[in-house]
């Protein structure tokens, strides 16, 4: 239960610092936001611990925790490597995956386009995660599972806020119903692309999640 919380919080957390409540370099006071979130100070530490290893917190020994936003340089060179990082496990995926798994992406699928039509980009959000380890556990390779879920926490605040600008779950879902496809195909170099394609984040999306961190920011 305390876990559940903590991870409430975090969310919390990170839709303030997005929508500029908590500005970059701004130190996060345990004791007021404890109050103010009306828990013991351990959840909140769990909390602050997620969003540090999202790169969303600095945590400084006998100082604090403070809000970092990283740099565009820092953020795309993040999401090439996650796209990378994605491919193999989809081309992988492709050769290995099982009627089970692909039921259960498909699941994921249905329960994604649930949330487009109520407009709910948090639940989108949840379902785009479980599609997503669905694959990385299906690659079939345990010890890049575990780096393709490490890279994903560290991103998952951006990735999160890029679902809501405008369009974009829906572009989202059709990437999904291509990599899905590809996979039921075993088409390996397909399954690559499609899920490069999806998660990397370039040209105009990566302006636009830019110039929604940057506003928050001001």
């Amino acid at each position: 239960m305390e876990r559940r919380r903590a991870d409430i919080i975090a969310e919390e957390l990170e839709e303030r610092i997005f929508d500029g409540t908590f500005p970059d370099g701004a130190r996060l006071d345990e004791v007021r936001l404890a109050e103010k979130f009306g828990v013991s100070r351990t959840p909140l530490r769990e909390a602050l611990q997620r969003l540090a290893r999202s790169g969303l917190v600095e945590l400084i020994p006998r100082r604090g925790a403070f809000v970092r936003q990283p740099g565009p340089v820092e953020l795309m060179e993040m999401f090439e490597v996650m796209a990378e990082v994605e491919a193999v496990c989809g081309r992988l995926a492709a050769m290995r995956i099982s009627d089970e798994a692909l039921k259960d992406l498909h699941d994921a699928n249905v329960k994604c386009q649930a949330a487009i039509n109520a407009l709910d980009p948090d639940t989108y959000y949840i379902e785009n995660e479980r599609f997503h380890r669905i694959i990385y556990q299906q690659s079939g390779n345990s010890f890049l599972a575990s780096e393709a879920s490490s890279l994903h926490r560290r991103l998952k605040p951006f990735r999160r806020q890029q679902l809501r600008l405008r369009g974009r779950m829906k572009q989202s879902m059709a990437e999904h119903e291509a990599i899905l496809n590809a996979l039921e195909n075993g088409a390996s170099e397909e399954a690559a692309n499609a899920l490069r394609g999806h998660v990397a984040i370039q040209g105009e999306k990566f302006h636009s999640l830019m110039a929604t961190l940057k506003s928050a920011a001001e």
